[in-house]
């Protein structure tokens, strides 16, 4: 496996080299000649597509909130990524602090930001629970804001929708057309992780969103479905913005055998009404992969090889598909979809803040595994949950300041 690269300087080098398709402006390749970078970019012919009625052109390839270095998002901006995806329960609200560092000084029309407002939601029915309010939602955003150094964003998402239910709630109806009004945000819309399908379709009917954020990517086992709800929002002239492209980025937990970045990528892009997509990318040698998708989305045969690459070493990958099927079968009523999520960002993202953040929202006793001598749960990606669980449930064992 290439050996990853987290350095800036050789980054710097071998984009300069000649990595296809980059332009970095002098902020980045400090002694190059202005005249000669804006020669180079004009060759270029990244892809932009328009993010639906919001009129937003962005570049396919945007940015997710992996990262932690905020040399790779500076590098990131000027490199021709202008979209930035975070929330604001991301590492307890540093990486909207973060965010802020790095566009602080940049002409506002230069970049686009999307933040995300999470609702206390029951893990095991996915139904808001009595803490949700628009004034808590409101207050939520608004430091958001105050975070980003902004005086709004141009995507403000309710986060991690799981029924159709949540998206008719009118306090939080409310409360995102109220910020959209008061001109908080350019736009508003969801995100959404499981359930894809009935939530993006409640999404447009609601006749309020006008952005989806959903997982997509070729592993997922209701592939069909998800994309027919895509259809009918991109039809509906919703902007369609995806998440988990990479699928969990290795096929396996040691970390060996990698999933093909540029591939999996291509493969997402391929489908037009995806208008853009965020991977989290967190070192240069990766952010060189996904810059390199921004010109050609042509799969090579060997790229479509290497997607059924987890057929051939018949592993079942890190991607949980989030279909919560696993929810009835489970004794102990675990929050499995969101803890295999976690398992995920631990050992697939390699970011441990962020797996135990996500395992921070639920009810989770870390024991209750080993009560059972057998796991009853049939997993439709072919997980062992049992041992997954018991393995992420370690991270629970760390105090949350040492994952920063």
């Amino acid at each position: 496996m290439k050996k990853i690269n987290t350095d800036r300087r050789s980054f710097i080098k071998k984009s300069a080299a000649g990595l296809a398709g980059v332009t970095f402006l002098p902020s980045i390749l400090k002694g190059q000649k202005e005249s000669t970078i804006k020669e180079t970019k004009e060759k270029r012919k990244i892809i932009y597509r328009t993010l639906g009625k919001t009129g937003i052109k962005l570049p396919i390839i945007s940015m997710g909130a992996q990262a932690t270095e905020k040399n790779l998002y500076s590098a990131a901006l000027d490199a021709g990524i202008v979209h930035f995806d975070t929330a604001n329960t991301y590492n307890g609200g540093r990486h909207e602090l973060m965010l802020a560092e790095v566009i602080k000084g940049r002409p506002r029309d230069s970049y686009v930001i999307g933040t995300k407002v999470y609702v206390p939601t029951d893990d095991k029915t996915g139904i808001f629970s009595k803490e949700a309010s628009a004034a808590s939602f409101i207050e939520k955003f608004e430091t958001s804001l105050k975070r980003l150094g902004l005086d709004y964003v141009e995507i403000l998402y309710l986060h991690a929708v799981v029924k159709k239910e949540s998206i008719f709630y009118e306090p939080i109806l409310s409360a995102l057309q109220k910020m959209k009004k008061e001109g908080k945000t350019r736009s508003v819309g969801i995100s959404v992780h499981t359930n894809e399908p009935e939530v993006i379709r409640a999404a447009v009917d609601s006749k309020v969103h006008d952005v989806i954020l959903t997982a997509y990517n070729f592993r997922q086992p209701h592939l069909a479905d998800v994309q027919k709800a895509i259809d009918y929002a991109a039809k509906a002239g919703l902007g369609i913005v995806v998440m988990k492209p990479l699928a969990g980025v290795y096929w396996d937990r040691e970390r060996k055998h990698p999933i093909n970045a540029k591939a999996a990528l291509k493969w997402v892009l391929q489908n037009e009404n995806i208008h853009t997509t965020i991977p989290g990318f967190s070192t240069f040698d990766q952010m060189e992969t996904a810059l390199s998708v921004m010109e050609d989305l042509t799969l090579t045969p060997l790229e479509k090889a290497d997607l059924k690459m987890g057929e051939k070493l018949a592993m079942t990958g890190l991607y949980c598909s989030q279909c919560r099927q696993c929810l009835s079968q489970c004794p102990k009523k675990l929050d499995i979809p969101t803890l295999m999520r976690s398992y995920m960002y631990a050992y697939g993202y390699r970011n441990l803040a962020k797996a135990r953040e996500a395992m921070e929202r639920i009810d989770f006793f870390h024991l209750a595994c080993n009560d059972c001598a057998t796991c009853s749960v049939k997993c439709t990606m072919g997980f062992d949950v049992r041992d997954k669980i018991k393995d992420i449930s370690r991270i629970k064992d760390i105090p949350a300041e040492f994952l920063v």
